[in-house]
């Protein structure tokens, strides 16, 4: 099989290699993509920081233009693209095709951005003195990216990296290189200058670690697991690097008595079992209150007797496979701690077979959970809910909030009083009323609080306060 490589100072280099499996089928071979080395990454660190000055100061119609191009191929081959994403990440066909139309929107967007680009011009208090207020590239740009978003995430970090005249070191998740390789692969080809996007596959503690510990490495932006967002935000410190975090959370959807029970019902099967549920933003605490407990908790049984488990690319399928064999474990683990902790088993946990081999576990419902409890608390990160009841809205908001993430989190109610209160008063980053926690616009800013996220956030305008740095400048007249 043709192996994949790196992109290295505009030369596609590397000739050791790993295994892309499908988790839908796991016989099958998606490819072989590089496995980079700690001297790769110092080599793409340096064509990076080579690079910088040319396209810092690059005209802003060149940066359009190829950013526009990305935008334009990515949604040109969105059926292509998403068949890939589908393969090497398990997500359904269609969720794959939408998240790949949301990787060519965000090219589109930043393209935009490229030609907005503006700063201030204001009178200082001393007389003849004018003051001008600018944004300039921060430098190099290392970037990494998970694996449950393997073309959304990556694109938007690129996006507007480049938009705003920096230069990257990317690292994508060592399970889902593919996506990663062709979008590097198309900027590479719509005109982007050696060594201004470098693509480093490969495993953390190698190619991640070196990133880390290069003094020459601006800002990191990273999407991963908590502990190593931590390690990611020491070892920045040591070099007084600018550092973004988004690491997972524990979102709840609160359900009241008055709600709709149709779109609660809706609500939480989305939020919390579609794309297996491997989204950060995916609702594992639903909190209902005792009025409408037992209605909810039947119609949401009802529901998911209806969802299908089956491969990722069969038409029909409702969710896919679990990513890989150590996720897999992981939520099968929380099950068995569930049980143990009292909650009640009222739907799903087992091990499916199906015409392929692959991750296959049913969606998991836990009844009768406590906020205490470890399945309430920490992070599964797979299709494992529990419900908790409480006696009103007040115990609910108080629930909701007793988290130490503070992502995502939501509400289904017809009350305008309860509604408004919740989106003022909810410790999240995203509130969400009468919709899933999961779906945020390409446009808007993408992040939380606590222990969720950490430095600016990420998407549309916003994007700004990260990827570049604030100058004052003065001028006597």
């Amino acid at each position: 099989m043709t192996i994949y490589q790196n992109l290295i100072a505009g030369e596609w280099i590397g000739s050791d290699a790993t295994k892309n499996i499908n988790p839908s089928d796991t016989n099958e071979v998606v490819g072989l993509y590089a496995d980079g080395s700690a001297e790769d990454t110092k080599n793409a660190i340096a064509a990076a920081k080579s690079a910088f000055p040319a396209w810092s100061r690059s005209g802003i119609w060149e940066r359009h233009v190829i950013l526009k191009k990305a935008g334009d191929e990515i949604m040109a081959r969105k059926d292509e693209l998403g068949a890939l994403l589908a393969r090497e990440e398990g997500k359904t066909l269609p969720e794959a095709i939408g998240e790949t139309i949301r990787a060519s929107q965000i090219f589109e967007f930043f393209a935009g951005e490229a030609l907005r680009l503006a700063g201030e011009t204001i009178p200082s208090v001393r007389p003849n003195i004018g003051v001008e207020i600018t944004r300039d590239p921060l430098g190099v740009i290392g970037i990494i990216t998970p694996w449950n978003f393997p073309i959304a995430i990556p694109a938007w970090k690129i996006a507007p990296a480049l938009c705003y005249g920096n230069t990257i070191v990317f690292k994508p998740a060592e399970l889902v290189p593919a996506c990663s390789w062709a979008i590097v692969d198309i900027l590479h080809r719509a005109g982007l200058p050696k060594g201004v996007l470098n693509l480093v596959m490969g495993k953390g503690s190698v190619v991640g670690q070196a990133m880390l510990d290069s003094p020459d490495v601006a800002g990191i932006t990273f999407t991963g697991s908590t502990g190593t967002g931590k390690r990611v935000a020491a070892a920045s410190l040591e070099h007084n690097r600018k550092f973004q975090l988004e690491m997972g959370g524990k979102n709840p959807m609160v359900v009241l008595d008055d709600a709709d029970l149709n779109v609660a019902v809706e609500a939480a099967a989305n939020s919390g079992f579609f794309s297996t549920g491997q989204r950060c933003t995916a609702s594992s605490r639903l909190i209902v209150t005792e009025g409408i407990h037992d209605k909810f908790v039947a119609a949401l049984t009802a529901k998911l007797e209806t969802l299908v488990v089956d491969n990722a690319m069969k038409s029909g399928t409702h969710i896919g496979p679990v990513v890989d064999e150590k996720q897999l474990k992981t939520d099968t683990d929380y099950i068995e701690i569930g049980k143990k902790e009292g909650a009640k088993l009222a739907f799903g946990g087992e091990l499916l077979k199906r015409d392929t081999p692959g991750f296959y576990l049913q969606p998991t419902l836990f009844t009768e959970a406590t906020n205490q409890m470890r399945i309430s608390r920490e992070e599964i990160f797979g299709p494992v809910v529990s419900v908790i009841r409480v006696k009103d809205y007040e115990e609910a908001l108080a629930t909701a909030n007793d988290t130490p993430f503070g992502l995502s989190s939501g509400i289904a109610t017809t009350s305008l009083k309860h509604a408004t209160h919740f989106k003022r008063n909810a410790e999240a980053g995203m509130v969400m009323v009468n919709l899933p926690t999961a779906g945020v616009d390409f446009h808007v800013p993408f992040g939380g609080r606590k222990g969720s996220s950490y430095g600016p956030r990420e998407q549309g305008k916003y994007a700004a306060e990260f990827y570049t740095s604030v100058k004052t400048s003065y001028t006597l007249a």
